[in-house]
């Protein structure tokens, strides 16, 4: 398991990000490729390297991850019209940095989760 990433980096302040929302469990930032008009990433403080990781010890962290999601979708404006929460896992799953993240997307309609396959 790494010790350390780019996201621990960010959340030391250590690398510059636009933080929207930090305390002592997360640290929320916006994606610096985004994907949507509203695109944040949120993260819990404590490196836990891919959802296959994830413990009962963090299941305070994991759920505050939800409720500040819900609380930027409201400061964002678009907790009304909608959004799409993703955490990816490992490499099939689109995971890039292995530090556990979810991404806040919203301010247009995000259309099919997952593509169908073409035959």
């Amino acid at each position: 398991m790494p010790e350390e990433t780019i996201f621990s980096k960010i959340i030391r302040r250590e690398l510059p990000a636009d933080i929207v929302f930090q305390d002592d469990t997360v640290t929320a930032f916006r994606d610096i490729s985004p994907q949507a008009p509203t695109h944040i990433l949120i993260i819990p403080n404590k490196l836990i390297t891919t959802v296959n990781d994830v413990t009962e010890e963090d299941e305070a962290a994991i759920g505050h991850m939800f409720v500040v999601a819900a609380k930027l979708a409201r400061e964002e404006g678009i907790a009304e019209d909608g959004y799409r929460l993703i955490v990816n896992c490992n490499s099939h799953g689109g995971q890039i940095v292995f530090h556990l993240h979810m991404h806040l997307l919203g301010g247009r309609p995000m259309g099919r989760m997952v593509a169908r396959p073409r035959d």
